[in-house]
């Protein structure tokens, strides 16, 4: 009889298996709620479940435990870029102001240089154009110097501090002084060049112009195009006349399209 029971109980099935085995299905099952969680965009949901694991699996503090969800991670970095989006669209707006401030500066300006040259009919000798660069004051040769010299006559002087006096309100703007001549070549005891000839008369006109205390010297500079840059064909007198020519070109610091304008 003792030994049909012996038989008996060695036939019993070992179930111990199914511990382990119910775990790793809890573990997996744990593994695909994380994952689908972590593919929906409620993060607070998401939150939600990883504080459910963490106390039911081990009290709080397991593997599944993080500091912050994927998502609010992604959140942080959305809200990075668009506070340089908006620190870019601030600055493009205050160049934008800054840009229609300069352009009311220069028209007032334009305004002053045409009543100027309305006033003493200099329209002969003098033009102003506005571009969204500058604001270009052209001055005929033979309005300020004899031919192949670069000495300024005495009344175009009062032309010069004229121009400095409306310049002095603008002390901001950056002024270039540039010389053009036509493409006859010169060669006397003092030019040896029309690359000469330009640079001393652009610097003897701005030279008049800085004799101002009103105005800043290190918003300007000098510089002479010879025969390089004309404006008419060299072919006719007239052409010729138009091409030797003085600009004062008082230049924007800022272009329309955000782009600073500086002078060295």
């Amino acid at each position: 009889m003792k030994n049909k029971r012996r038989e008996h109980h060695e036939e019993h099935i070992d179930e111990t298996w199914l511990i382990p085995y119910a775990d790793l299905l809890t573990l997996l099952l744990a593994l695909f709620i994380i994952l689908f969680a972590s593919s929906q965009i409620d993060s607070k949901k998401y939150d939600q479940i990883m504080r459910g694991l963490n106390s039911a699996l081990s009290g709080g503090t397991n593997i599944f435990e993080v500091s912050s969800s994927p998502i609010e991670n992604l959140q942080e970095i959305d809200q990075k870029k668009a506070d340089v989006v908006k620190k870019q669209d601030q600055k493009a707006l205050e160049e934008q102001q800054k840009h229609q401030v300069e352009m009311e500066d220069l028209k007032e300006l334009q305004q002053k240089l045409e009543g100027y040259i309305k006033d003493n009919k200099l329209s002969t000798q003098l033009e102003t154009k506005l571009t969204e660069d500058m604001l270009k004051i052209t001055i005929r040769d033979n309005a300020l110097f004899q031919p192949g010299s670069a000495d300024i006559n005495k009344e175009s002087q009062k032309l010069a501090q004229s121009i400095a006096g409306m310049l002095s309100g603008y002390k901001e703007y950056n002024v270039e002084v540039a010389g053009f001549t036509d493409n006859r070549p010169i060669n006397n005891r003092e030019f040896q060049s029309n690359w000469d000839l330009s640079a001393k008369r652009s610097l003897n006109f701005m030279k008049i112009l800085i004799n101002n205390d009103k105005i800043d010297p290190s918003h300007y500079r000098s510089i002479g195009y010879g025969e390089y840059q004309p404006i008419d064909t060299n072919d006719t007198v007239e052409g010729r006349s138009k091409n030797r020519r003085v600009e004062v070109n008082i230049i924007r610091q800022v272009k329309s399209t955000g782009e600073k304008s500086f002078i060295p």
